[in-house]
């Protein structure tokens, strides 16, 4: 069994992006990423700042917007409207969730789609969908990366995605097509969850339930992509996947942490340098 080792694959990015910013620099360019802020919920907090160290360890120039939970929708999306036509701000990112009389989606869809770094706008999905150029939500185009950068094989293998949500599952199974896979996509309501995942080559986990996927899930020599992020029992961090029972089946495994999670930050800067190329 080999560990998917997200933190070593996320600083190669980095780096590789390090030196496009600097000639990018060179060249009388400037990378800036704007990342807004609404209310001060821990975990978003833990984010925003991740983001702006990467940003400064990249040489992205990182733009903060802090709002009061208070304010009003308008506010934040005449804010967006500034951005989207400040021709300095090349990516616009909202730290999500947002306060529950704020509609998500339409302050989504406010943020430019040539802005859109998340990949999140629906036109940057369509894009996905009918293969044209676009930004990818930074989750899955992560999970591509590490597949790519450990050697697995995705070109005719068979894929099977837990969850359907817009942020994973589907751009999720868009990408693996796109790679070439066989794609299966089950969530809740699917029958035979355990059959159809011990079909999987490639098995890749978002169903937001701690330990749910054990060993009888997995087929021997597996590759297991986990995406989920919880605590457990006794506080420690741990994925969707049992990792105890099922690493020893694999051929290949994400931990958590450490796996995919240090990848979206990895890629939404990726994201961020390519606004400009």
């Amino acid at each position: 069994m080999e560990l998917i080792d997200g933190k070593k694959i996320s600083a190669q990015i980095k780096d590789e992006l390090k030196e496009k910013v600097a000639a990018l620099k060179e060249s009388g360019k400037e990378v800036s990423l704007a990342v807004i802020q609404v209310g001060a919920d821990p975990a978003s907090s833990i984010y925003v700042n991740n983001k702006k160290k990467a940003c400064e360890y990249i040489g992205i120039k990182s733009l903060s917007f802090e709002i009061d939970e208070n304010a009003s929708e308008d506010e934040l999306l005449g804010l967006i409207d500034r951005l989207n036509a400040d021709d300095s701000v090349n990516g616009i990112l909202v730290q999500l969730p947002l306060p529950k009389h704020m509609d998500e989606n339409k302050v989504i869809e406010r943020i430019s789609p040539l802005k859109d770094v998340d990949g999140f706008h629906v036109q940057n999905v369509g894009a996905l969908c009918v293969g044209k150029k676009g930004y990818v939500s930074c989750t899955p185009a992560g999970v591509i990366e590490l597949l790519k950068r450990s050697d697995v094989e995705i070109s005719g293998k068979h894929c099977v995605i837990i969850g359907r949500s817009n942020i994973v599952g589907k751009p999720m199974a868009l990408l693996m097509l796109r790679e070439n896979a066989t794609v299966t996509v089950c969530h809740s309501k699917t029958a035979n969850l355990k059959e159809i995942c011990k079909e999987a080559d490639i098995l890749i986990v978002a169903i937001g339930k701690p330990k749910f996927i054990t060993a009888d899930y997995v087929k021997d020599n597996a590759t297991v992509i986990d995406v989920g992020i919880h605590r457990d029992e006794n506080n420690k961090i741990c994925g969707d996947v049992d990792f105890e029972s099922v690493s020893p089946k694999c051929s290949k495994i994400t931990p958590v942490p450490g796996g995919v999670g240090p990848m979206t930050i990895a890629m939404l800067m990726n994201n961020c340098v390519e606004s400009v190329l």
